[in-house]
């Protein structure tokens, strides 16, 4: 079972002059789940950089199409942290309409400074609230 699912419909605005939801716009659907599922920790994303001086960025991305969301469809993203690092993690995520997998993808996503953009520490209190849900086996 995922960590957080995070559900959405598609609107014009997210596809083609077919219907058919943009390559691209499975990252803007995987984003908003990766920051709903933050918030459900307790971690919003604007305060922990207003107040921490700290940001996540998307460092690396890999997405695989199997089958196309349309207009109006209702779709479920999940979130799974799989690996977890002292700056970075990788996040395992799928794009579901019902039962069937459209798009699956693994996001690196890195903690930087929000000002210099450079390297830094993820903050222990989100660190513990993920160690019940990333096995120690992937976790640096």
């Amino acid at each position: 079972m995922p960590a957080y699912q995070h559900e959405l419909r598609v609107y014009w605005e997210d596809t083609d002059a077919g219907g058919v939801v943009f390559y691209a716009n499975y990252l803007k659907f995987m984003e908003r789940a990766r920051t709903e599922w933050l918030r459900a920790l307790g971690f919003e994303q604007e305060t922990m950089r207003r107040e921490d001086g700290l940001m996540f960025v998307v460092s690396d991305t890999a997405l695989r199409y199997l089958a196309p969301a349309r207009l109006d469809d209702w779709l479920r993203v999940s979130v799974q942290p799989t690996e977890i690092g002292r700056a970075s993690m990788t996040i395992d995520q799928h794009v579901f309409r019902g039962d069937q997998l459209l798009t699956q993808g693994r996001i690196r996503i890195g903690c930087v400074d929000a000002l210099s953009l450079k390297p830094a520490r993820i903050p222990a209190r989100i660190l513990q609230s993920l160690e019940p849900i990333v096995p120690p086996s992937a976790r640096a």
